[in-house]
C-alpha cells in the first residue's frame, strides 16, 4: 500500500498539472508505489506569504487522525468528519480554493496514502482494485481533497458545519449536489440539506432523483429570487483567515467553528424546501411505486 510521503517540507505548495500528471503512475493509483517526495517538491511553488494557514503539518496530522479513526469501518465515512475540518484548517478564500495546484499538492506532496486509502475502487472481475487518476488531479467534484473543501464551504450555514457532515455522510449528495450550478445559492443548499434532516429522502436513489429535479427546474424558476439570501458581507471571512495566526488546532471531537457569517435566511430556506419536496413528490425514483399502484 502507498505509505505517506517520506519527505515532508514545513509548508504546503503548489503543484501544476502538467508536473502533477508526471506522478501520477500505474503503481500509484494500484497502491504499489510511494510518491519520490523529494523529487516532487523540486518541481513545485511555494504559496505567496508566511501565514500559518500554510503550514504543511497540520493538513497531515488531520489526514493521519482520519485513517486511524476511520480504518476499522466503511471508508466514505471519513469524509463527514475531515471535510469540515480540512475547510477550518486551510482557511482559504473561494479564489485560492479554485486553484488547482493546491489540491495537486495536497494529493500527492502531503497525502497520497490517503488518497489510495480513500477512493480505491472495488475491482470488477479479473480486475485490480486502484483509483481513478482524477482522485489526484481532477476537477473540484471529483478531486479528492478540493471536493471536501467545496463541499464544506458550500453547505455550511454561517459559522455552523453541521449541514456539512450531514451532507458529506450521504455519497450520492456529495458526489452529485457539487456538480450543480444551484449549489452556490446559500438558501438551496440549505433546503437540500432540510429535506435529508425531515426524512423526505433517505436513500442514494431518492436523493439523486430529487437533485435532478432540483436542477431541471433551475432552468425555468430563479431560486435567488424566489428565496434570497442575505447580502454577504466580507469582513467575517477576512477576520476568519487573520485568526489563523493564533487558532489552536481544529477539535477532533466537536465540530469546528467557520466565519462568523450570517445565516442562510430561514424563511428561505422553508421557501425552497417546501418546493423542493413538490418536485421530489412528482420525480421518477427507481424502485419507487406511483400513487394508486397496488401492493405487490
Amino acid at each position: 500500500m502507498t505509505d505517506r510521503p517520506s519527505h515532508l517540507p514545513g509548508r504546503l505548495a503548489l503543484l501544476a498539472d502538467l508536473n502533477a500528471a508526471h506522478y501520477i503512475t500505474e503503481g500509484l493509483l494500484t497502491g504499489k508505489e510511494d510518491v519520490p517526495a523529494v523529487a516532487l517538491n523540486k518541481v513545485t511553488e511555494p504559496l505567496p506569504g508566511n501565514e500559518a494557514r500554510g503550514e504543511l503539518q497540520p493538513v497531515r496530522d488531520l489526514v493521519d487522525d482520519a485513517m486511524h479513526v476511520f480504518g476499522g469501518e466503511k471508508v466514505t465515512a471519513a469524509d463527514a468528519w475531515l471535510a469540515p475540518r480540512l475547510h477550518a484548517t486551510l482557511r482559504l478564500t473561494r479564489r485560492e480554493a479554485a486553484d488547482r495546484r493546491l489540491w495537486n499538492y495536497l494529493a500527492l506532496g502531503v497525502a497520497p496514502d490517503y488518497v489510495v486509502w480513500r477512493h480505491t475502487t472495488e475491482p470488477r472481475k479479473g480486475e485490480v482494485p486502484k483509483v481513478a487518476p482524477t482522485r489526484f488531479r481532477g476537477a473540484a467534484y471529483t478531486q479528492a481533497f478540493a471536493r471536501l473543501w467545496w463541499a464544506a464551504e458550500l453547505f455550511r450555514n454561517g459559522s455552523d458545519y453541521g449541514p456539512v457532515a450531514k451532507v458529506c455522510a450521504h455519497q450520492d449528495m456529495l458526489n452529485t449536489a457539487l456538480r450543480l450550478a444551484a449549489i452556490d445559492h446559500r438558501p438551496t443548499a440549505q433546503a437540500l440539506v432540510n429535506l435529508i434532516d425531515r426524512g423526505t429522502v433517505r436513500t442514494g436513489r431518492e436523493i439523486n432523483a430529487l437533485l435532478q429535479a432540483v436542477n431541471a427546474s433551475a432552468a425555468t424558476i430563479m431560486y435567488d429570487v424566489m428565496a434570497p439570501d442575505a447580502e454577504r458581507d466580507g469582513r467575517p471571512l477576512a477576520q476568519w483567515i487573520a485568526g489563523a495566526e493564533w487558532a489552536p488546532a481544529v477539535p477532533r471531537r466537536a465540530l469546528p467553528e467557520g466565519p462568523d457569517e450570517e445565516r442562510a435566511p430561514e424563511e428561505s430556506v422553508a421557501a425552497l424546501a417546501e418546493h423542493f419536496a413538490e418536485l421530489f413528490a412528482d420525480a421518477p425514483v427507481r424502485g419507487r411505486k406511483a400513487e394508486g399502484d397496488e401492493a405487490e
